[in-house]
């Protein structure tokens, strides 16, 4: 297998969006505007009942290997799927933004997973998420023989029932490889949940740790800097994105900040930190420092909130081009 710059693990969840008026999600008994978990039966349901409806390859880690291939690095992202229309979609729509799939496809066991997006001509999006084979996954998904620069972990992933032997998996190919474990704390909730087996991972295996301000008290049970600073002498580089505040950039202690870089007015937050992190392991695998990486993830998130949904409307190479 050929190496890449980056090897991203996660989730694969296949985004679908259709357009549907008020009746429509009274008649499927959507509740408008929410997020629902639902099983194998509904969702195969509610799919087959979407009209023009369209397909994009998503999950957290999916989202970033797409931004970071379209940035000019090689790419691949390793997952599971199902042998199923939506899985062949998935791996179809990676390939198409030049990002090699390099998980697993089960011929038996759950459908692909999938998050039905249904939007209302006011905007309002209504998600019904079924993740299906995504909860399968075990450390097979992380192919033995990829060389990469990067290898990203989701923290979603730690939720799964085999989340711990993948991430070991990862640490151990990191090992072998030389490659820099990044992980990005993904929720505060999920931090909440693995608190303790996510810090130990943390200070034994992580050299680059991905999180927002709710996430990182989360796991420090503080935000305060010199609680921050003490524990970034411990990883190689951490980062905190703070929003509208732009982001904070720990590297073994020393702290450096980025300006927020607003592409327009905030339409969808979707995909931000996802995007963040494809721009600044991007500027890293490319030689840039810290700071200038930080800069180039600062105007990934800006691209990707000026819109809806959590794929580039702007080439992203043109995009950072235009940093003096």
């Amino acid at each position: 297998m050929p190496a890449v710059d980056a090897l991203f693990v996660g989730n694969a969840i296949m985004d679908v969006f259709g357009s549907c008026d008020d009746t429509f999600l009274t008649t499927h008994e959507i509740e408008k505007g929410s997020m629902t978990l639902v099983d194998e039966a509904r969702a195969l349901t509610l799919y087959n009942a979407m009209s023009g409806a369209q397909e994009q390859s998503g999950g957290s880690a999916a989202n970033s290997a797409f931004g970071f291939a379209m940035l000019g690095g090689s790419a691949a992202f390793s997952g599971k799927l199902a042998d199923d229309e939506v899985g062949n979609s998935f791996v179809a729509n990676l390939r198409s933004g030049n990002v090699q799939f390099t998980g697993t496809i089960a011929a038996d066991g759950p459908a692909s997973a999938r998050s039905m997006i249904f939007v209302t001509p006011d905007a309002q999006r209504s998600m019904n998420t079924y993740l299906g084979a995504s909860l399968t996954m075990t450390d097979a998904s992380i192919q033995d023989d990829i060389t990469a620069k990067f290898i990203y972990l989701e923290g979603y992933l730690f939720d799964a029932p085999d989340g711990p032997a993948i991430f070991a998996k990862a640490a151990q190919l990191a090992l072998e490889t030389r490659a820099a474990l990044s992980l990005t704390l993904s929720d505060s909730w999920c931090v909440e949940r693995h608190k303790d087996a996510l810090s130990t991972f943390i200070r034994d295996h992580v050299s680059i740790l991905f999180s927002n301000q709710d996430e990182i008290q989360a796991l420090l049970g503080t935000d305060d800097d010199d609680t921050i600073a003490s524990f970034a002498r411990e990883i190689d580089e951490l980062i905190v994105t703070k929003g509208a505040a732009g982001a904070d950039i720990w590297r073994r202690g020393e702290k450096t900040s980025v300006s927020a870089s607003l592409q327009g007015p905030v339409i969808d937050t979707t995909g931000a930190g996802d995007l963040f992190a494809a721009g600044y392991l991007y500027g890293r695998s490319a030689g840039e420092t810290p700071h200038r990486s930080g800069q180039i993830a600062s105007l990934c998130a800006g691209e990707i909130i000026s819109h809806y949904g959590a794929r580039p409307e702007t080439n992203l190479a043109d995009l950072i081009a235009t940093l003096s």
